[in-house]
């Protein structure tokens, strides 16, 4: 199976986010807008129950909190990526750094934890010059709260969908 870990921003952003995949992203039909928590991974069918009790227990100990959004940036020279960014927080990297500590979620990390929103990737240089500079002067301010974390598994069709959502303590 191939599964990973993702937090599915809310409406409002989904909808700005996908404005710009539609055109520059050619993942736009296999998963929505999202922040990667634990990049794509392989798991035997027999290891998903684990890997499920596992991620209850981190949901169980994990507060809701709010991303930030406020800026669009890119991932050039290195991979030629535009993104929303999304401000660094000790809860953010608490769940993320929390993700990592099962064994059974231990694998290679192509890149470093770098919280953001895909809008466009596989972009010719040029393009993703232009694209930046127009959105880089929008005004670009989201609050967006986090009830939840899902796992996605990806189908044979290469399309994610949800395999399991797990939802985080509730601040009374």
């Amino acid at each position: 199976m191939r599964l990973g870990i993702v937090i599915f921003p809310g409406q409002d952003l989904q909808e700005r986010a996908n404005s710009y995949r539609k055109r520059y992203d050619p993942h736009y039909k296999l998963i929505s807008p999202h922040l990667t928590l634990k990049e794509a991974f392989d798991a035997e069918s027999n290891q998903v129950g684990a890997i499920v009790e596992h991620l209850k227990t981190i949901a169980d100990q994990t507060s809701a909190f709010d991303l930030f959004i406020n800026k669009v940036s890119h991932f050039q020279p290195t991979n030629n990526v535009i993104y929303f960014a999304v401000q660094e927080s000790s809860e953010l990297l608490d769940l993320y750094t929390n993700l990592q500590s099962s064994e059974l979620l231990q694998h290679e990390k192509p890149y470093a934890f770098v919280p953001h929103i895909t809008i466009g990737q596989k972009m010719m240089d040029d393009e993703l010059k232009d694209v930046y500079a127009r959105l880089r002067t929008e005004k670009m301010e989201y609050t967006v709260p986090v009830q939840q974390f899902h796992l996605v598994e990806q189908q044979e069709d290469k399309k994610w969908s949800i395999y399991q959502s797990f939802a985080l303590k509730q601040n009374h």
